[in-house]
């Protein structure tokens, strides 16, 4: 354990992270994500919800903010406006994060799977709900102790 580290952030995930340049993705994905035939480097974390791994991924990693959206969600299908729950749980942990106003881009699925391919690593969570997955860009760090 290290003392300030979110203790969901697990070895494995703390290497990718900072391994991660800018313009890197990460996709957090839900239970049901076909993570292993869409990621190669593919990193579990099978004991917390979609959310509670984007808030502690958030707590050390820079978001992109100096271009298109940094966040994409994958959008319902049948339903591109709907905005399922747990795209609703990552707005408000982008709130909590001080990101209340960073864009949240919406791909169609088979788009989704195509940028989390293409993605440095992909998280596979616990959660169950759908539609519980989430694409990062990573930005830079600026200052020391900085986002």
């Amino acid at each position: 354990m290290l003392k300030g580290i979110p203790p969901l952030l697990t070895p494995d995930l703390l290497h990718a992270l900072a391994s991660m340049g800018h313009g890197d993705a990460i996709a957090i994905v839900d239970a049901n994500f076909p993570s292993a035939s869409v990621g190669s480097r593919v990193i579990t974390v099978a004991g917390a919800g979609a959310h509670e791994v984007l808030a502690a991924v958030l707590d050390v990693f820079p978001l992109d903010t100096s271009g298109a959206a940094p966040a994409w969600t994958m959008e319902v299908i049948g339903e591109p406006e709907a905005i399922p729950e747990p795209v609703a749980d990552f707005a408000a942990v982008l709130a909590d994060h001080d990101l209340a106003d960073v864009e949240i881009g919406h791909l169609e699925r088979h788009a989704f799977y195509e940028r989390a391919r293409e993605a440095y690593a992909v998280v596979r969570t616990g959660e169950l709900r759908p539609y519980g997955n989430i694409l990062l860009v990573k930005g830079t760090v600026n200052r020391l102790g900085g986002r």
